[in-house]
């Protein structure tokens, strides 16, 4: 931070437990000023011009906050998270990326949407789709959990249609929500879990089963191991973290016999197993990141583009307009008044791309600007025989200048 000391707050319950002592003890042997606060002992005060945040009754003065949430008090983690970060403060992980991995069902669909390779999942509100459901993900045995479950905890495998209808009946008049999954044989009783930080995994271990006892879990008796990660599962671990915006994150994945498969993410990743698995100082790693992101001020883009008023984003889905695929970008828009913000091709983004960039079937080209007249601009062009008149017109044109000439 520039030569000032940095002033961190480690929010969790357990003062005591491990991977709290463990951050702790790092961020104090680089002199930085560090308290672990419980989570629950804030007070918010929400206001347009003056938002606060007190902790038994005294105003916060913090540059960073390390969110160490418990899975029971998330709704309250994510609020008091996004508080911090309307005032400007430093958080390790956001309080959208906490939101959105700690619901399985939220996650999923994010994950999906993003190209992350996951097991063959359904979600059921009636018992009578639970059959349908089984054959969707790939028939029997399947895995069912709720979908805010944790450590393991209310996740089952069942092998008989009528065991796993009487169980997700159960769940659903206890009001969880319920996930059937795909179960992988291959994989049985162990994955693999990577530790994430920033845009490396920093340490990865295997974890197997005691037993017929199908869950790894540590806690559950499960025995860890130290694995060489091979770089196809580093790197779905890493764009795994980064869709659901986590900069911190313990990745659990299977291996499928077609491939890395993500199992579960979590946002307050214990440090115990994998140190001792891996012999990696895991909270080295965490607060060295920590120290150097802060220096950063983190911002919403969605938010950010919508501060102007009538101004927003507007994405066009090539596969939807495919008369427009092989061509140029800047012939596409030449003369509407509009030019393309960015472009998403193959899971990377292109800022301002080129007049020649030529457009392929599955690329989002991104624009921004006032809605209403982008709107305008782009009626004509996502019209096929609008667009191909005025195509047909404009080459015409130039045939005609070429025979003057």
């Amino acid at each position: 931070m520039g030569g000032v000391t940095l002033r961190l707050a480690i929010l969790s319950r357990g003062p005591r437990l491990y991977s709290t002592r463990r951050l702790q003890e790092e961020a104090l042997k680089r002199g930085i000023h560090t308290t672990i606060l419980d989570p629950l002992q804030f007070t918010l005060s929400i206001s347009k011009d003056s938002p606060q945040i007190l902790h038994k009754g005294h105003k916060v003065n913090f540059d960073a906050v390390l969110p160490r949430i418990g899975h029971s008090i998330t709704s309250h983690g994510v609020a008091l998270l996004k508080q911090f970060e309307q005032l400007d403060i430093y958080t390790a992980n956001s309080s959208e990326g906490i939101r959105q991995s700690r619901n399985k069902l939220l996650a999923a669909q994010i994950l999906g949407r993003n190209n992350v390779p996951i097991p063959k999942t359904a979600y059921v509100r009636n018992i009578n789709d639970v059959e349908q459901a089984i054959d969707l993900v790939g028939g029997l045995p399947v895995v069912i959990k709720v979908s805010e479950g944790t450590q393991g905890r209310g996740v089952y495998l069942r092998h008989l249609y009528k065991d796993a209808i009487g169980l997700v009946s159960a769940l659903l008049d206890l009001y969880h929500e319920v996930l059937i999954q795909e179960y992988i044989n291959e994989s049985h009783g162990t994955d693999i879990r990577a530790l994430v930080v920033g845009d490396k995994v920093v340490a990865c271990m295997r974890r197997r089963a005691r037993g017929k006892e199908f869950r790894s879990n540590f806690h559950l008796n499960g025995t860890v191991e130290a694995v060489d990660l091979p770089p196809e599962y580093e790197e779905i671990a890493l764009r795994a973290s980064r869709v659901l915006g986590l900069n911190i994150a313990g990745v659990y994945l299977l291996e499928g016999k077609n491939g890395p498969l993500v199992l579960e993410i979590n946002s307050s990743p214990g440090l115990e197993g994998i140190e001792m698995a891996s012999g990696v100082n895991v909270a080295e790693k965490i607060i060295d990141f920590l120290e150097e992101d802060a220096q950063f001020v983190k911002i919403s883009m969605d938010q950010l583009l919508l501060t102007v008023p009538g101004h927003g984003v507007l994405p066009i889905h090539l596969v939807n307009h495919p008369w427009l695929v092989g061509e140029k970008i800047g012939e596409v828009f030449k003369g509407f008044g509009t030019s393309a913000f960015a472009l998403s091709r193959s899971r990377k983004l292109v800022w301002a791309p080129e007049n020649d960039l030529k457009l392929r079937y599955n690329d989002i080209v991104i624009f921004y600007g006032d809605l209403h007249q982008l709107r305008l601009n782009l009626k004509e062009i996502l019209n096929f025989e609008i667009y191909n008149n005025r195509k047909i017109s404009s080459n015409n044109e130039s045939s005609e200048k070429f025979e003057t000439y």
